[in-house]
């Protein structure tokens, strides 16, 4: 009902009959009027017109007209809920100059989707090369610096070549595919700057999109991507649930890596949940598995999935079980990461620290937590903080001492809050 009502509200609220709507998306007033009951839900094809015709964008339709994220449990929808982090507000300008810098659109700031020949695999590649860029950006500097860029082209240039007719047959899939890729960035980014409701918008439609393109090797990286949302945020089953959702997918697809890193994600679930036993087994399998991934071939959105990032989530996992001396053998293993990586390299840089301080060693706690400060400055995330608040937080029994009182007098500079 709450729904139906939302779409109806919309429709009336730009001034549209059922009729009106039908004739600008394309499809009979019937099947509006199915859409407005809850009966069914707007196609892939048809949501871009849909989205135009009710002058709102694809992420503000999925909240219209869906119901429950597709997840296996319906509490991922409710993770992160009361979160008072507001949307941080960049300019387009980003975009603009990069897009004029590799003259791949027209003047007009519009992709020519509406003449000219049909689209093609120039243009999924054109799709794809720019989510490459973006995705470049945002591990090195934070989401924070890619997100308007993100979010103006796949607005203003991607989301029209959804349901564009003139997409030959053979290309859509690989379209859907890229398209796909671009939302997972997009969502990623949000969650990056403290957006949790674009970030599951955008994973929503990730997958959606991966499940039309038959593309199970991408919809099983979107389950566990959601998977590492649901353990940032403190939801241990939810996380469990997904990862469990993304092995079976992996299977499927028969990508290597890509069961090791569903494997590792349940496992982090599981640890946080603080169940050791089915961790250990869980990291057991993730390690076996692994293995035989070393000479496979793996797409290139898979890329970051190595050895260093094994090793940090293996190192969240016995953080987490409470065993601080095993973790800190995997945070410094996740060290030997690849450049280009800047913002991961923070992040296993404060989780080493955070290890440090659990186990006592407090002056090597703080000037590992020192170098995650200087290394977190330029980085445009909200997770660099929660980071460095947790170490923080890890050191208060400590904090009558020199080491952590200089520490948190440089917490403070940048901006970080401490424990009062």
């Amino acid at each position: 009902m709450a729904r139906r009502n939302r779409l109806v509200r919309a429709r009336k609220a730009v001034g549209l009959t059922q009729e009106d709507l039908a004739t600008r998306v394309g499809v009979q007033p019937i099947t509006v009027s199915r859409w407005e009951r809850g009966t069914s839900a707007p196609s892939l094809y048809h949501r871009p017109a849909l989205a135009r015709a009710l002058r709102i964008t694809l992420t503000e339709l999925a909240d219209l007209v869906d119901e429950e994220p597709i997840t296996p449990s319906t509490e991922l929808v409710r993770q992160g809920e009361g979160d008072d982090v507001r949307r941080r507000q960049f300019g387009k300008a980003a975009f603009a100059a990069g897009a004029a810098a590799f003259g791949w659109f027209t003047s007009s700031g519009s992709a020519a989707a509406t003449t000219g020949p049909a689209i093609g695999a120039t243009n999924v590649a054109i799709v794809r090369d720019m989510t490459s860029v973006f995705r470049r950006l945002d591990n090195q500097h934070g989401g924070g610096h890619a997100r308007s860029a993100v979010t103006t082209y796949l607005t203003h240039e991607v989301t029209s070549l959804l349901g564009e007719s003139r997409v030959r047959d053979a290309v859509r899939r690989d379209l859907f595919a890229a398209v796909a890729e671009l939302n997972q960035l997009a969502g990623w980014i949000a969650y990056d700057v403290g957006d949790t409701n674009a970030g599951r918008a955008h994973l929503r439609q990730a997958l959606r999109l991966c499940q039309d393109a038959e593309n199970d090797a991408l919809a099983a990286e979107m389950w566990a991507g959601m998977s590492h949302h649901a353990a940032f945020f403190g939801s241990p089953a939810v996380a469990v649930d997904l990862a469990r959702a993304a092995r079976d997918t992996a299977r499927r697809c028969g990508l290597v890596a890509l069961q090791a890193e569903a494997a590792v994600m349940e496992a982090h679930g599981l640890a946080l949940a603080e169940d050791g036993a089915d961790c250990r087994a869980a990291l057991a399998e993730a390690e076996r598995v692994f293995t035989r991934a070393e000479h496979e071939q793996r797409p290139g959105w898979l890329a970051y999935f190595d050895d260093a990032y094994l090793a940090a989530k293996f190192a969240h996992c016995f953080r987490d079980l409470g065993q601080p001396a095993e973790a800190e053998r995997y945070a410094r293993r996740s060290l030997e990461m690849n450049d280009g990586y800047d913002r991961g390299r923070m992040f296993n840089t404060a989780l080493l620290a955070s290890v440090l301080a659990d186990q006592g060693r407090v002056e090597e706690a703080c000037a590992t937590a020192s170098i995650a400060v200087s290394m977190a400055d330029g980085i445009s995330s909200t997770r660099t903080t929660a980071y460095l608040v947790d170490i923080g937080r890890r050191l208060i029994p400590y904090r009558s001492e020199q080491a952590v009182t200089k520490l948190y007098a440089s917490l403070r500079g940048a901006g970080v809050p401490v424990p009062a």
